[in-house]
C-alpha cells in the first residue's frame, strides 16, 4: 500500500530524477545530520519522475491541506 504525503516543495533538500542518487544522498544527509530525524525520498506524483529528499517534520498535517504551495507526494524510502 502506498503513502501520499503533502510537502511545500521549497522544503526540499534535494531534486533527483535517479532514483538510487537520491537514496545515495538521503543515506549521506542522514549520516550527516544525526540529530535530523527520518529522512524521506517521495515521488511527486506529476510529470516526469522525479524524486525529492524531505525531513519527515516537514511533512504537512490534515490542518495545512489546503496550503496553496503544497503537492502530493508518494513516499518511496524511509530512512
Amino acid at each position: 500500500m502506498d503513502e501520499v504525503v503533502l510537502f511545500n516543495p521549497g522544503d526540499s533538500i534535494g531534486n533527483f530524477h535517479d532514483y538510487h542518487e537520491a537514496v545515495q544522498s538521503a543515506q549521506i544527509y542522514q549520516e550527516r545530520h544525526t540529530d535530523a530525524g527520518h529522512v524521506l525520498v517521495v515521488k511527486s506524483e506529476k510529470g516526469e519522475p522525479s524524486f525529492d529528499i524531505f525531513l519527515a517534520e516537514s511533512q504537512l498535517g490534515n490542518g495545512q491541506t489546503g496550503h496553496a504551495a503544497s503537492e502530493r507526494y508518494q513516499i518511496s524510502k524511509k530512512l
